[in-house]
């Protein structure tokens, strides 16, 4: 008990939890608004290009972790891809600090968990009645009025759930922000593992087990509500 009660008096410990839960929600939120854009577009596309975009959605699975942080590093970097591109137009005339900080961890963050929300989405917006679609058109609502008032709605057990999925997995982030933040950005799983690399036993299995709970937590309490447990499972509530 005296290594949860050094957690909660250390400083060093609430500035990297902190660090950890900024970071999380604010790749949380940026994942499942792009994840969202995405499968709505999949959702409106014909067979063919939907598969075709699939494959692309799918492509970074296969893709190791390490190849997808040190790409970034390449395209992100002063002399990197985005940064010359900006500087030959003429938008910029300093190089833009785009990694190895916050900006960056939360890049590669995104880019990693894109594909998970984009098809936990796209598997639950499958399931919306189209008849609902239809009716609201053929009683002259507008495309805005049915995305805000059906759309969104109906799409809200899958978009809570996308969120509690992309937080939790990212709470738990090792070699991305390693590596795009380079120290910078120190989270939890990191902060373990130097606890680990430096034997301080006792500090990182607390801070495991804290992880754990959080985690497993936020599991059964979305697991509670059929219509989110429905989502979870991709099964259609109709």
């Amino acid at each position: 008990m005296q290594n949860y009660q050094g957690l909660a008096s250390s400083n060093a410990v609430w500035k990297v939890a902190t660090t950890t839960l900024n970071v999380s929600l604010l790749t949380m939120v940026l994942t499942v608004i792009a994840g969202y854009i995405v499968a709505f577009g999949l959702l409106h596309m014909t067979l063919k290009a939907r598969n075709i975009a699939l494959f692309f959605v799918l492509v970074p699975f296969w893709i190791s972790v390490l190849v997808r942080a040190f790409a970034w590093v390449t395209v992100l970097r002063r002399e990197g891809v985005i940064n010359s591109l900006l500087m030959d137009v003429g938008l910029i005339h300093q190089p833009l600090d785009l990694v190895y900080n916050r900006l960056g961890a939360i890049i590669g963050m995104v880019h990693y968990m894109m594909p998970f929300a984009t098809l936990l989405l796209f598997a639950n917006l499958s399931g919306i009645d189209h008849r609902i679609i239809q009716a609201a058109r053929s009683l002259g609502a507008r495309p805005a009025t049915i995305f805000l008032r059906i759309w969104i709605p109906l799409s809200m057990p899958a978009i809570v759930v996308s969120c509690v999925f992309v937080f939790i997995y990212s709470l738990g982030f090792l070699i991305t922000p390693q590596i795009l933040g380079a120290g910078r950005t120190v989270m939890l799983a990191e902060f373990i593992a130097t606890q680990m690399s430096t034997l301080r036993w006792g500090v990182a299995t607390a801070l495991a087990v804290v992880l754990l709970v959080i985690c497993s937590g936020s599991v059964f309490l979305l697991m509670r509500r059929p219509a989110l447990r429905a989502a979870f499972e991709g099964r259609d509530l109709r």
